[in-house]
């Protein structure tokens, strides 16, 4: 998902005010209340916080990872308030976004998003930014088996497609790596810098994951 979803979050808001109202939201399912904690081998999943919001912009905010993303939040005001909007998103039951915290550490280095295309989850989109310090050490692989695992065993998702730009090699090569199909190439279809990328998409059904899952073995709490 290179279309990250920063600039939905621009608006001036009180952001402690917001989460507090998304955590106070009854809901139908738990996720919606609070995402829970995910912990891999190498890096554990949760909810961002608005102490993330300084790492996060250190990490997201460099040449090397933006540039094929949308335009991240340039202070950290800017990804406090993101930090807000994903809390007001998740208890609506729109999208879930968690921060990458390595063991050892306090602060998330990355995100990993998830978002409806239809209504329930049934069809969504996944995406990922991760700082480039990172890049190669296996963060990227422990944290996306466990959202994947969670799109599809907690939320019930069936389709779980992502789009990342042609000229993406890395982001295509890790998406390749974590058992993802690819599909075809949507031409012109993501605006970056006044310049229209072409992007492959990339799929992932429920029962492509579950032949995954017994390749790799028990999913990791």
């Amino acid at each position: 998902m290179e279309k990250m979803p920063f600039r939905d979050a621009e608006g001036v808001m009180d952001v402690n005010a917001v989460i507090n109202a998304a955590r106070a939201t009854t809901t139908e399912t738990n996720w919606r209340q609070a995402l829970p904690v995910l912990t891999g081998s190498m890096v554990t999943l949760r909810e961002l916080r608005l102490s993330d919001a300084p790492s996060l912009l250190a990490m997201l905010a460099t040449e090397e990872v933006a540039r094929f993303i949308s335009p991240p939040p340039t202070t950290v005001e800017g990804f406090e308030r993101f930090i807000a909007w994903t809390h007001r998103e998740r208890a609506a039951g729109n999208y879930v976004c968690f921060g990458v915290v390595p063991h050892g550490m306090d602060t998330a280095i990355g995100i990993f998003q998830v978002r409806q295309l239809e209504p329930g989850f049934g069809t969504a989109e996944w995406g990922f930014a991760i700082g480039s310090a990172f890049w190669g050490s296996g963060a990227f692989i422990d944290g996306a088996k466990m959202v994947v695992d969670f799109a599809f065993d907690t939320i019930g998702t069936h389709r779980l497609e992502a789009r990342a730009a042609v000229a993406n090699g890395r982001g295509n090569g890790a998406l390749r790596k974590v058992g993802a199909l690819q599909e075809g190439v949507l031409r012109k279809s993501f605006l970056r810098n006044g310049e229209y990328l072409d992007q492959t998409l990339w799929t992932i059904l429920d029962e492509d994951w579950r032949r995954a899952k017994s390749v790799w073995g028990p999913r990791v709490h």
